[in-house]
């Protein structure tokens, strides 16, 4: 690749990149926990333009120094994070995970343990895992690569990670360092602004219409008179996307063209 990329050769893979590496712009020292391929592409992205503090790991119990490909080896090893020291980390509030979700709704409440009754569900998954102590103690971003109304929903069968409305009505040991940065998906980026703290469309990746997002979303979205394009990747991020971070174009399975 060269320095003459243009915009017009962008894909959607590469433009959710850049959305979720802006989830960590600014972040200073403070862990990043992406959990897919588009956000982990994402972190090591902002690590290496805008967010230079950002701590970032193997994706197993060592933090690293360097910013090595997607699924390649880590050559400086700058400390140990194993699951216990990860969880107390998670405690102090200076990590900011993006997770993926079953299913979220207009709040911001998050399944990835079961869908249908809870008692008795129709498919079993994950389970809440740390979800509910990721939203209430350190800042939580989404990451959906298949936008629909099967994961957008007006209620959630079960709550893992705590949304906007719960967070409120639980008390401000709840809600005080509860922080749902944004959700960003195949589609666009969204976020819960004050004071409704309802999801909005914050804005489309180019390519894709209002009416796509509000068809493929199973609530009413706050959208604004004029919703603006995701940002365009400069030709230095694209370099950085194509050649060092992810070589072997993993993004584009995660989210093909």
């Amino acid at each position: 690749m060269s320095g003459t990329l243009t915009t017009t050769a962008v894909t959607r893979a590469e433009y959710c990149v850049v959305a979720c590496a802006e989830a960590w712009r600014d972040a200073g020292e403070v862990l990043a926990a992406p959990m897919g391929t588009v956000p982990t592409i994402g972190a090591r992205l902002a690590r290496l333009t805008f967010s230079p503090d950002l701590l970032l790991t193997d994706g197993e119990a060592l933090l690293i120094g360097d910013v090595p490909a997607v699924g390649a080896r880590a050559e400086v090893v700058e400390g140990w994070l194993p699951y216990r020291q990860h969880l107390a980390l998670v405690a102090t509030g200076r990590r900011h995970v993006m997770m993926g979700a079953s299913q979220l709704d207009r709040y911001g409440n998050q399944n990835i343990s079961c869908i249908g009754d809870w008692a008795r569900p129709a498919r079993q998954l994950l389970g809440v895992r740390g979800a509910p102590v990721n939203t209430l103690n350190n800042p939580t971003s989404y990451w959906v690569p298949r936008h629909s109304g099967r994961v957008f929903v007006e209620r959630v069968d079960m709550v893992c990670g705590v949304g906007y409305d719960r967070a409120a009505a639980a008390g401000p040991a709840a809600s005080r360092h509860h922080r749902i940065a944004g959700v960003v998906s195949d589609l666009g980026v969204f976020d819960f602004p004050a004071p409704e703290r309802t999801m909005r469309l914050r804005s489309l990746h180019p390519g894709v219409t209002v009416g796509q997002v509000v068809e493929a979303t199973g609530f009413p979205l706050r959208i604004p008179d004029q919703v603006p394009y995701t940002r365009e990747p400069t030709a230095a991020e694209l370099r950085l996307i194509r050649e060092v971070i992810d070589p072997e174009a993993l993004r584009e399975r995660e989210v093909p063209a």
